[in-house]
């Protein structure tokens, strides 16, 4: 007799039928860095694929002392529920960060976040309906898109030289999306050290953009997190909510500049947005962590701060000149790579080789991890490509990194040639 399985003091039930899922849910993509994570744990691996910031230059002694005596003096009251809008010392520090960028904001325009990510999860909350179209730099980052598929938005990719994107390709996507009858949501665009191609939009881009986006009646999402990191001599340009604030939201993240594990940015917003994204926010964590707010507000400005600042970017130059270097010496002809001025990203082209060949695949094979050009796009990229990181390298992984790839490059040539 087969013996009676039901839990002890509990009633049987009938399986559950198979979980139906919204339609959206084939938008969520994987992020191709974590869908390797247990390969790049195996040391036979060289993983140029994630762009971490390096947190083993933080002063770890001084981040400790300052979470003791927050918690010591204050912590009936940081370990309690807080502000949807964040807390007002943050808020403070943030508008001196966006000063560095010639903005001059209040504490009315700024809502704290559950890292930049969330801004860009509320922006398209708020002014996205299913079937508008989204446009953006091609490539462009892969979390976003990830978003932008979650709330049934189209992306629209436009192309990037070595001033950004390029203000008459979005001129020319605008005009089409509006022959189609369709509406614009907005733009999303990474202005500085772009994640992935590392390019800078020049100032007079800036400013054209702007002009193209107000003229047309299109908000401007402009995601920000690498706008500090430039490397040494390099100080970042206006950015978009400068010039336009009734326009732009505006994106900041404290993870670059001090740790991603805080889980802390910022959104910059007219008041009256400001306070709809905040509404938006609550919905889903109600606030972010007290505790990681009260730590990056008593340490991130100050002299201390300052100095680990310049560490962290005179670490990441010196590590994209080791990048650059390894592959000036190892790529084979015919692949070409950006020149960053900052930022954690090199975008390597490689002509020769299929678009659409599996670049990541090739790459296992050589025991080497990647992210593949294709995950960037919408579509098929215009040419094989790949984004490197150097963020976290040492000067022989970026080595080893580069000879593996020229390895790569030659298989991908012979088994998917063009």
């Amino acid at each position: 007799m087969t013996p009676d399985r039901t839990p002890a003091g509990g009633q049987r039930h009938a399986a559950a039928p198979a979980m139906r899922y919204a339609r959206r849910e084939h938008e969520f993509r994987p992020s191709p860095v974590r869908a390797v994570f247990e390969l790049a744990l195996d040391p036979r691996f060289v993983s140029l694929a994630g762009g971490n910031p390096d947190t083993a230059l933080l002063p770890h002694e001084e981040i400790a002392e300052i979470s003791s005596r927050l918690l010591r003096d204050r912590g009936a009251e940081i370990l309690q529920y807080g502000s949807g809008a964040g807390i007002g010392a943050l808020a403070e520090v943030v508008g001196g960060l966006m000063a560095t960028q010639g903005a001059q904001v209040s504490s009315r325009e700024i809502l704290i976040t559950t890292g930049s990510q969330m801004g860009i999860d509320l922006a398209t909350k708020l002014l996205c309906d299913p079937g508008d179209v989204i446009v953006a730099e091609g490539p462009t980052y892969v979390g976003a898109m990830g978003v932008f598929g979650a709330y049934e938005a189209q992306l629209r990719q436009i192309p990037v030289d070595g001033e950004g994107l390029v203000p008459q390709a979005l001129e020319e996507a605008l005009d089409a999306v509006e022959a189609e009858g369709r509406r614009v949501g907005y733009l999303y665009t990474i202005p500085h050290h772009q994640n992935p191609s590392g390019t800078t939009l020049s100032l007079t881009r800036r400013e054209q953009v702007v002009e193209i986006c107000a003229r047309r009646g299109v908000p401007i999402v402009e995601d920000d997190p690498y706008a500090l990191v430039g490397f040494p001599g390099t100080e970042p340009l206006a950015s978009l909510y400068s010039l336009n604030p009734a326009g732009v939201l505006h994106l900041g993240s404290f993870s670059k500049i001090f740790s991603p594990g805080m889980r802390v940015g910022w959104m910059a917003a007219p008041p009256q947005v400001r306070d709809r994204l905040q509404i938006a926010g609550e919905s889903v964590d109600i606030h972010p962590s007290v505790l990681a707010q009260e730590i990056i507000a008593a340490y991130v400005g100050t002299p201390s701060w300052s100095e680990h600042l310049g560490r962290l970017r005179r670490a990441y130059a010196g590590r994209c000149q080791g990048l650059l270097d390894a592959l000036a010496q190892h790529a084979p002809q015919g692949v070409c790579w950006t020149v960053p001025s900052g930022g954690f990203f090199t975008w390597v082209t490689i002509d020769g080789v299929d678009p659409g060949a599996d670049i990541l695949g090739a790459a296992i094979e050589r025991e080497l991890i990647i992210v593949p050009g294709r995950a960037c796009f919408a579509a098929d990229p215009p040419s094989a490509c790949l984004r490197l990181a150097h963020s976290s390298s040492s000067p022989q992984v970026l080595q080893e990194g580069a000879r593996r790839l020229a390895r790569v490059i030659d298989d991908l040539r012979r088994a998917h040639p063009v």
